[in-house]
Parts: C-alpha cells; sequence; structure tokens
C-alpha cells in the first residue's frame, strides 16, 4: 500500500530513505512505495540481579531479574513481577496463619522474599485451628473455614502488604480440614473437608476475593487433604482421610476454570494431615502427613506441569504432621510448623528445582494445624 509522507520544503535534496529492508523508493514531494519484506529484530530485555537492579529507576521500567527469573516492573515504588508474565500466581512473600498449641491461636507469620520467616502477629481475626489458605487476585490471600469450638464459616481477606482482614462470615458450608489452592492466574478454591463427615464440595473464590456458594459432588468425599497451583493456572488437591481412615492416595486436577476433575489414584504413600504448595513457577510439591499410626512422615512427591504425582521422596527433614505449605521468592516454597508428639516452630525450604533443605527452628510459635499462602509481587 503507498505511504504518503509530507516532506518539508527545505529538505529539497532527499534522496531514496532506507529502513533496514526493504526499503522505501520515490522522490520528495511524491508517493513513496515499500519494496521488499518487512523484516523485525526481536528488543533485548536488560537484565539485572536482585542486587544489581537500576538505583534510579524510571516510572513503569521493565527488566528481567536472573535471581528471580522473571520479567519485573517499577511502579514508582516497588519492583512487582510482570502480572502478565507465566509465573504471575507465583508471589514474593508468603504468610502462616491460625492453628493450635493446646489452644486455638489467631497469629500470623510473614515470610519474606528470601525465605526468612518473622516473629508473630497476634489478634488477627477469630482464633481458630485447621482453617485453609490461598492466594488470590496475583498478590493477595485468603484465610478461610476452621474450627473454633465448632465449625466456621467465615473468611478473613490479606492484602499484597501482608496486613489480615476482619472475619467475613457465611461463607459457604462452615467445616475444617479442607484445603485451598490458587487457580487462573488470579482465583482462588477451598475444596472437601469435615462437617461431622467428609464432604465432597468446593467454593470458588473471585479476584476481589468473594467467595461462592457450594459446589457439590467434587471427586471423593475427604478431609485432612492438601492442594497446591500447578501449570501456571490450574491446582491440584491430592491425599486426605475419608474418615477414619489412615490415609488415601488421590488427586484431583483443577481447571483453569474452577472445574474439578475425577479421582486419580495410586499417586505415591496414602497419608493424610500433609501440606502441599507450588515452586518452580508451574510445579507442586506434596510433603510430610502421618499414614495414620505414627506421629508424622517425611517424605514429598513432586508433581509435574501437567498434574501428575510422581513417586515418594523420602528422608526431607523432621517427620511430621499437622504443617501447611506456601510458594515465595517467585518459584520456591516453604512447609512450617506442625506436631511431631509435640508442636513444633520449624521450616524447610524449597528449592526452584523441588529440592527439600534441611530443617531451621525457631521460627514463631510452635504450633500446628496451620494454614498458608503466598502474597504480594514485591519483594
Amino acid at each position: 500500500m503507498p505511504i504518503q509522507d509530507p516532506v518539508p520544503a527545505a529538505n529539497t535534496s532527499l534522496t531514496t530513505p532506507t529502513i533496514s529492508s526493504p526499503v522505501l523508493s520515490g522522490t520528495a514531494t511524491g508517493t513513496y512505495t515499500l519494496a521488499g519484506t518487512p523484516t523485525f529484530s526481536t528488543l533485548a530485555l536488560t537484565s539485572w540481579t536482585t542486587a544489581t537492579r537500576p538505583a534510579s529507576p524510571t516510572n513503569y521500567q521493565v527488566g528481567f531479574n536472573t535471581s528471580l527469573n522473571a520479567k519485573e516492573i517499577w511502579d514508582g515504588t516497588y519492583w512487582r513481577l510482570d502480572p502478565t508474565g507465566p509465573g504471575q500466581s507465583n508471589t514474593q512473600r508468603a504468610i502462616f496463619g491460625y492453628g493450635y498449641n493446646g489452644s486455638n491461636v489467631s497469629m500470623t507469620n510473614q515470610v519474606s522474599a528470601a525465605g526468612v520467616v518473622a516473629a508473630d502477629t497476634t489478634g488477627v481475626g477469630t482464633a481458630r485451628f485447621d482453617p485453609a489458605a490461598a492466594g488470590y487476585g496475583t498478590d493477595k490471600a485468603i484465610f478461610g473455614y476452621g474450627y473454633a469450638g465448632s465449625y466456621v464459616s467465615l473468611t478473613n481477606l490479606v492484602t499484597n502488604q501482608g496486613v489480615v482482614g476482619s472475619d467475613v462470615t457465611g461463607v459457604g458450608t462452615a467445616r475444617y480440614g479442607l484445603a485451598a489452592a490458587g487457580y487462573g492466574t488470579d482465583k482462588a478454591i477451598f475444596g472437601y473437608g469435615y462437617t461431622g463427615s467428609a464432604v465432597s464440595l468446593t467454593n470458588l473464590v473471585t479476584n476481589q476475593g468473594v467467595v461462592g456458594s457450594n459446589v457439590t459432588g467434587v471427586g471423593t468425599a475427604r478431609y485432612s487433604l492438601a492442594a497446591a497451583g500447578y501449570g501456571t493456572d490450574k491446582a491440584i488437591f491430592g491425599y486426605g482421610d475419608t474418615g477414619p481412615h489412615p490415609g488415601v492416595s488421590m488427586t484431583n486436577l483443577v481447571t483453569n476454570q474452577g472445574v474439578v476433575g475425577s479421582d486419580v489414584t495410586g499417586v505415591g504413600t496414602a497419608r493424610k494431615n500433609l501440606a502441599a504448595a507450588g515452586y518452580g513457577t508451574d510445579k507442586a510439591i506434596f510433603g510430610y502427613g502421618t499414614t495414620g499410626s505414627n506421629p508424622g512422615v517425611s517424605m514429598t512427591n513432586l508433581v509435574t506441569n501437567t498434574g501428575v504425582a510422581g513417586t515418594d521422596v523420602t528422608g526431607v527433614g523432621t517427620t511430621r504432621k499437622d504443617l501447611s505449605a506456601a510458594g515465595y521468592g517467585t518459584d520456591k516454597a516453604i512447609f512450617g510448623y506442625g506436631y511431631t508428639g509435640s508442636y513444633v516452630s520449624l521450616t524447610n525450604l524449597v528449592s526452584n528445582t523441588g529440592v527439600v533443605a534441611t530443617d531451621t527452628t525457631g521460627v514463631g510459635t510452635a504450633r500446628g494445624d496451620v494454614a498458608a499462602a503466598g502474597f504480594s509481587l514485591t519483594a
């Protein structure tokens, strides 16, 4: 198609201009004709590490952080992970909340982007144990349900600064022993649990933190299971207790529309009271738990980015149950707290290749039956 290009009168000596390949040909005052096949070069992003980020970035400056293996954007105050990238559901920080240490507790512990657990923050919503938690809205989190002397139906939203909001009540069937995970890049799902018997139901959470009504009949009814995101926009529920039982070996995949699939059985050692989290931007890990007659086991099962759970990997940190886990640092995970015959205060970091580190002890109040989730796109 001809390209009309007015030229200032002073530029009388204009000859054939070129724009790489192809060229524009013609006279200064005439019609230009595009000849040849356009070629375009790729614009490479500037790369840096977390330590070598620009000292004085401009607003909306974009670069690739090799420490985090992700694009990030300067918003004028913070470096934020690119919310359109494939790792968008993988947050920088994490939060552990609630639990039991002889009585119900109302406290949280934040986890930094380096995996360091902070001291207790107390008085955050109704004290309870065995709730579930997940990220939503790309950078926030939600705690939901649990047991506070009776089964409760309430949630607490967490801001992208880690501030826990007041109770929101009446959100689906009251229960505890359920699990939760993010899905669809910015939403979450609560699933399963115990109401006096095991139940098979889910509640979807919008990207504004609004919990939907019950969806029933989604796989085998069970409780004391775990869940995590995988594949950048899907989720997986795994293991649990059909009551009373030493545990089951099954998973249920969740699509990026929040639809729960049928049971997939025979995925590692049957157990319950375990934890799970995403890692590596698109994979997941289940860890620890009990087979029923012991205070806990020390094993993990890695989940591929297509939702396939692997065989047992044993001998990974202190054996325990009733713990929780979350993603942090964009592509890593952390297991924390639990019960070994007594309540413990310890964590195990998980690398972005799914390798579990040795115990780190003395991280906040010892307790079990906690929940955890990732939050915040800023370090």
